[in-house]
This record gives C-alpha cells, structure tokens and sequence, in this order.
C-alpha cells in the first residue's frame, strides 16, 4: 500500500490507478488485478492502511473529554498528513480490520468512562464527532484544492471581496471581515471541538 498511498499523497486520488501502483512497483497491472478487481478495492485498502497508522500511534486513555479529543485530533492528523484521507471518510462505513480495531478501540476506552457505559450513547457520541472532524477537514481543504494555499488564495480573491463590501449591501459581510479575529485552522477546529463536546456532555443521563 505504500506505493498507492504515497501517488495519492503527491497527486491526490484523481492519480491513484491499479496501473501506475503497478508501474511504481515495477508489476504489471495484470498481476496485481489477481488481487484486486476494481480501483475501489484498492482505495479501500488504501483507507485501512491510514486506520492503521492512526491506531499504531498508542492507546486512547483520559476522560471522556479527552477520549473524544484525541479521536478528533489523530483523524485530523492523518488527514493532513494524507490530504486524500478526508475525501474517503463518511459515506459508506469502513470495515477493514484496521477500521475495526480502531473502533474497537475507541468504544472500549468510551465505555470504561462515566456516562458512556451505555454502548449505544458511546457509538452515537463516536459518530457525531466523526461527522464533525469530516466537515472540518473538508472545509480546510477545499480552500487548498485550487492549488494555492491559505494566503495566495485570500490574495486572489481581495480585489473581488472589496467590490463586493462596497456597493454596500452586504453590511454583515463587511462587519465580519472588518471585526471578526480570524482564527487560525487549528483554533477554528479546536473551538468547534470543545463545543460539541459540551453539548455531547449537557446530553448525558444525570
């Protein structure tokens, strides 16, 4: 999988093919379609392997709170590190045996920890938290898919947001890019983090 994983993470998935994994593994595509029958087969294995990697960093201990953290935070990591990761994630459930004993994992950790010993409030809470770290890094992401990062891509675009606060119909617009502190990615992700988290805890049975 290193050969897959390392052509998506220079050229994204739109490069992943059985035959270039073939090619940087001096096989023939023939060959390896005696192991796999569609690109979606390997994407799959290509998803299991970043489980893996995830899972491999250590045991998730704390509290409930850091339990959910530390989730959230290593899901994020291995999308940067592996920016196609994040396109894959949701959809369909992921049911390779690295996915597996990481949410194995994650649910025996949940339910040793007060209010999670209820197996379905654990799933539920794992779930929400899953979908939160998806829109999270999907929106960091789209703003890097033009191929600019961050700053050229404000740049770009200034000249266009200035026109658009002038003509004066859009006050709220003008207020939040005048007043509004701008954040960094990582505080954005951190702040929406910690709200889940105590909406998730407001919920648990008293």
């Amino acid at each position: 999988m290193k050969a897959a994983i390392g052509i998506a993470d220079s050229g994204g998935l739109v490069a992943v093919s059985v035959r270039k994994v073939g090619a940087a593994l001096d096989a023939g595509p023939m060959r390896l379609y005696s192991y796999l029958s569609t690109k979606e087969e390997l994407l799959d294995l290509m998803v299991d392997a970043i489980y893996g990697e995830i899972i491999s960093v250590g045991p998730i201990e704390g509290d409930s709170r850091n339990i959910l953290k530390e989730l959230a935070r290593r899901v994020r990591r291995a999308c940067q590190n592996h920016p196609w990761f994040g396109d894959l994630l949701g959809g369909r459930p992921h049911l390779g045996p690295n996915a597996l004993l990481m949410l194995e994992a994650s649910l025996a950790a949940l339910c040793r920890t007060s209010g999670y010993d209820d197996i379905e409030v654990a799933m539920r809470a794992i779930g929400i938290v899953n979908a939160y770290v998806i829109g999270a890094v999907r929106s960091e992401s789209n703003d890097l898919k033009s191929g600019l990062n961050k700053q050229e891509w404000q740049k770009l675009w200034w000249p266009y947001i200035e026109r658009v606060i002038a003509t004066g119909r859009f006050p709220m617009l003008a207020t939040f890019v005048r007043d509004a502190s701008h954040p960094s990615p990582d505080a954005v992700f951190e702040q929406g983090l910690e709200t889940l988290l105590d909406g998730l805890a407001a919920k648990l049975p008293s």
